[in-house]
């Protein structure tokens, strides 16, 4: 894959690569402290990957798996926020890859859709609280080349979809890096300067099922209702017969 200068690896952001490591958060923790700057940190093989509330994330070899840490100077409520800049990057980087932009959609709050069924997940970390975060780590899964059998998700969870399958592109992690690392860097560019209004209104525009009814399942309740909107803290607000809900926290199910 050749890149233009668009695609050009972005200045002042780090670039590693592993052959094998247990978790790019979990690198991202240990060397944390000894970064002069944002760096991005790829494992061509990760053994004990992990996605939301804990569960494993299963990484075929020749799916991408990369974490971007960074120490932040902001609160944590802002920092959270990233997750919304990390989603419209792979977005970016997914349609430079496919040019197949009307194949994908953003799934709220944090994965991405290739023709309906997920391709890709992020996890957000971070180490100290409020304002003594320490550093904090966006970790990256996407299915570039093998999606997990439908029997390894949970029941009404999404199908899972690779690059690959999806729209017949074979892409390597390295050359997919390449793309999404620049990617980020625009949106991160656009979110440090104007905030998160213009991020939250990208990502409206590409939303899976903005307008339509969806259920949000916390700890605690399911709620099903119209997806209204995501707000300004990036919360998702749902209509219901009993009123506005608006829920910090959820796996959404269509």
């Amino acid at each position: 894959m050749k890149l233009g200068s668009e695609w050009d690896w972005p200045a002042g952001y780090g670039r590693r690569v592993l052959a094998s490591v247990d978790s790019t958060n979990a690198e991202a923790a240990r060397v944390a402290a000894g970064l002069a700057g944002p760096e991005w940190i790829l494992a061509l093989e990760q053994t004990a990957g992990r996605g939301r509330r804990g569960r494993a994330w299963r990484d075929p070899k020749g799916n991408f798996s990369a974490s971007l840490v960074m120490r932040p100077n902001e609160t944590p409520d802002k920092v959270a926020l990233r997750s919304f800049v990390a989603s419209l990057a792979l977005f970016e980087a997914l349609v430079a890859a496919t040019g197949r932009a009307e194949a994908f959609a953003l799934k709220w709050p944090n994965d991405v859709l290739l023709n309906g069924g997920k391709l890709a997940g992020i996890l957000l970390e971070s180490a100290g609280s409020g304002a003594g975060l320490s550093h904090f780590a966006i970790g990256i899964g996407v299915n570039l080349r093998e999606a997990p059998e439908g029997s390894a998700v949970e029941p009404g969870a999404v199908r899972p979809v690779s690059v690959l399958s999806g729209t017949g592109v074979a892409i390597s992690p390295e050359e997919f890096l390449d793309l999404l690392a620049p990617a980020y860097a625009r949106v991160e560019a656009q979110f440090v300067t104007y905030g998160f209004e213009p991020i939250r209104n990208a990502w409206l525009a590409r939303a899976a099922r903005l307008g339509e009814v969806i259920t949000a399942r916390t700890s605690r309740e399911e709620v099903t209702g119209t997806f209204e909107t995501v707000d300004g803290a990036g919360n998702l607000v749902l209509s219901t017969p009993k009123g506005r809900h608006v829920i910090a926290a959820a796996e959404v199910f269509f």
